[in-house]
C-alpha cells in the first residue's frame, strides 16, 4: 500500500515539471528563431575600357654585338703569347707574335733592290738629256734618243716595282706581330708557343667578343606577325610614339634583366624549317650580365589598344563547349550568364574582344551562389561583407 503511493507520487510529480517545461520550450524556440535572410551578396568588378600596352614573350638568343676571329696572315712559328685568355682586350693590342726572321730578311732583300733600281734610273736620265740635245743638232740618230727615252721609263718602272716589293715585304713582316682587330674579350687561345700556323688557316687562333651591347636574335612565328600586322592595319593596335619598339628581357633563372632594348629590324625571310622569323633587339650590357649563347625570354611590345576591356583571370570559366563565359549582374539585380571571346592574358587579366561592354558587372566572388536567374546583392569586390543584423534580445521568462 506504501509502494502504491509512492508511485503515484511520482507519477503527479512528473506530470507537473512537464506542464511547467513545455510551455517554456515553445516561448523560447519562437524568441530565437532567425528572420528570413535576403539575396546572398558577391562581390563584382565594373568594366571599364583602359590604354594597355599589348606585348607578346617570346624565345631568343643572344649573340655579342661584335666578332671577331683572330688568324695569322702569314706563315710562322709562334714564339709567344701576350694576353691573359678571358680578359679585355684593346683594339691594336699585340697578341702574339709570330718569328719574323725569314721577313726581315726578306724585307731587307726588297730594300737593296729598291735601291739598285734607283742606281740604274740616275744614268738613264742623264743619257736621255745628253741625246735629247745632240738629236737637235743631228749628231745622233732620233732611234738613239727614243732608245734612250725608253731606257729611262723602264728604269723609272724598275723602281715603282721595287717599292712596291717593298711595301709588301714591310707589311708580312708587321703581320708577324698578330693584334686585337677590335676591343673586347678575348676567350682561350687555341694554340701555344711553338706552334706552326700558316696565312688565313681556318681555324682561329682565339675569338674576340665586344659584350658592351648584346644582340639577342628572336623568334616569332610568321602566323603571329601576319597577325600583328591585320591587327595593326584595323586600327585595333596603334603603334607606340617611338620609332623603335621598347623590349624586355626576362633571364634564364626567371629575373627581369635591369635594362631595357630596342628592336632594330625583322628579317624578310621565314625559315622553312621552323616557320618562324627572326627578329634582332638591341641590349645595352654595361655589367657584362648577358653572355654570348644565353637562352632568354624577350617581352615585345607590339603597340597599344586605346580602348582595351579586360577581365580577371578568377572570373572566366568556360562551359561545356568550351567557350569562356563570365556571370555578370543585370540589370534587375539578377544573373545572367555571359558568353565572351577572349584574345590572350595580360598579366592576371584577360583581354576581352566580344561579349562585354562598358559599365557590365562582373561577378568575382560568390560565383558558387550566384545561380542563373537569382537575385543577388552586388558590393564592389575586395569590400568587408554586410554585417548580418543583431539577434532580438530574449524575454527574461524564455532564459529560465
Amino acid at each position: 500500500m506504501q509502494t502504491t503511493y509512492r508511485t503515484r507520487s511520482i507519477v503527479v510529480i512528473g506530470l507537473l515539471f512537464v506542464a511547467i517545461a513545455v510551455p517554456g520550450c515553445g516561448k523560447s524556440k519562437s524568441a530565437g528563431g532567425k528572420p528570413p535572410a535576403g539575396p546572398p551578396e558577391v562581390g563584382i568588378v565594373t568594366v571599364q575600357p583602359q590604354r594597355v600596352a599589348i606585348t607578346t614573350e617570346l624565345p631568343g638568343r643572344t649573340s655579342a654585338f661584335l666578332v671577331a676571329e683572330v688568324r695569322p696572315q702569314v706563315s710562322g712559328i709562334i714564339q709567344k703569347r701576350v694576353f691573359t685568355e678571358g680578359s679585355d682586350v684593346k683594339a691594336g693590342q699585340v697578341l702574339y707574335q709570330i718569328d719574323p726572321a725569314t721577313y726581315q730578311a726578306a724585307f731587307a732583300s726588297a730594300k737593296a733592290a729598291e735601291a739598285r733600281a734607283e742606281a740604274n734610273l740616275i744614268p738613264a736620265r742623264l743619257k736621255e738629256e745628253r741625246f735629247r740635245d745632240l738629236v737637235k743638232i743631228k749628231a745622233v740618230s732620233q732611234q738613239d734618243y727614243d732608245d734612250a727615252h725608253a731606257a729611262v721609263k723602264q728604269a723609272e718602272a724598275d723602281v715603282a716595282s721595287t717599292k712596291a716589293a717593298v711595301e709588301t715585304a714591310r707589311i708580312n713582316l708587321a703581320y708577324t706581330t698578330v693584334t686585337a682587330p677590335i676591343s673586347g674579350r678575348i676567350g682561350k687561345s687555341a694554340v701555344t708557343v711553338g706552334a706552326l700556323v700558316t696565312a688565313n688557316q681556318p681555324a682561329a687562333l682565339s675569338t674576340i667578343q665586344q659584350l658592351s651591347s648584346m644582340y639577342v636574335d628572336i623568334s616569332q612565328s610568321s602566323a603571329e606577325l601576319l597577325r600583328l600586322q591585320q591587327n595593326q592595319a584595323s586600327g585595333q593596335l596603334q603603334q607606340g610614339g617611338g620609332a623603335q619598339a621598347k623590349v624586355k628581357l626576362l633571364l634564364e633563372n626567371g629575373a627581369s634583366y635591369p635594362q631595357e632594348g630596342t628592336l632594330k629590324f625583322s628579317d624578310v625571310t621565314v625559315d622553312p624549317s621552323t616557320g618562324s622569323v627572326t627578329l634582332r633587339s638591341l641590349f645595352p650590357n654595361p655589367k657584362q650580365i648577358l653572355l654570348p649563347g644565353m637562352f632568354v625570354r624577350a617581352v615585345v611590345q607590339e603597340g597599344v589598344q586605346e580602348q582595351a576591356i579586360l577581365v580577371p583571370q578568377r572570373g572566366v570559366t568556360r562551359n561545356p563547349k568550351g567557350d569562356a563565359m563570365v556571370m555578370v549582374v543585370g540589370a534587375e539585380e539578377k544573373v545572367e550568364p555571359r558568353v565572351i571571346k577572349v584574345v590572350r592574358t595580360v598579366g592576371d587579366t584577360w583581354l576581352v574582344s566580344e561579349g562585354l561592354k562598358s559599365g557590365d558587372r562582373v561577378i568575382l566572388e560568390g560565383i558558387q551562389k550566384a545561380r542563373p536567374g537569382t537575385p543577388v546583392k552586388a558590393v564592389p569586390f575586395g569590400a568587408p561583407p554586410t554585417a548580418a543584423p543583431a539577434a532580438a534580445p530574449q524575454p527574461a521568462a524564455a532564459k529560465k
